[in-house]
């Protein structure tokens, strides 16, 4: 039997937002995201269509339609969006997909924020 290992490559997020925290619950909710993911103090809901891993399988390059994030210090294995629903926060800190992403949108937020030096051409 033959095992190969092939890493995605490259992920493409096409769309990214800084939220409040019960904004980017609520809207996971509401999407219907399964679970809600936590890294290094931040809570990151990813809007993935199912094409997109036909498209990773194909490439190895990954789609994401969407992030929306937050800072969140603690984490928790269950977010209560109100008395009625509950959804799962993934504790992914560990995982290196889920570090590139964060990284990724630390880096965006750094170079987008108003302080940021703009880059002369």
């Amino acid at each position: 039997m033959d095992v190969e290992i092939a890493p995605t490559r490259k992920v493409t997020i096409l769309g990214l937002d800084k939220r409040s925290v019960s904004n980017v619950m609520f809207c996971g909710a509401t999407f219907g995201v399964s679970r809600l993911y936590w890294i290094d103090g931040y809570l990151l809901c990813l809007e993935v269509y199912e094409k997109s891993f036909e498209h990773e399988l194909k490439k190895q390059e990954f789609p994401i339609s969407q992030v929306c994030y937050a800072a969140f210090p603690k984490y928790e294995k269950i977010l209560e969006i109100d008395k009625s629903f509950q959804i799962p926060l993934v504790n992914v800190s560990d995982m290196k997909l889920f570090q590139s992403i964060l990284k990724a949108v630390l880096d965006e937020e750094k170079e987008s924020s108003p302080h940021s030096k703009t880059k002369e051409a």
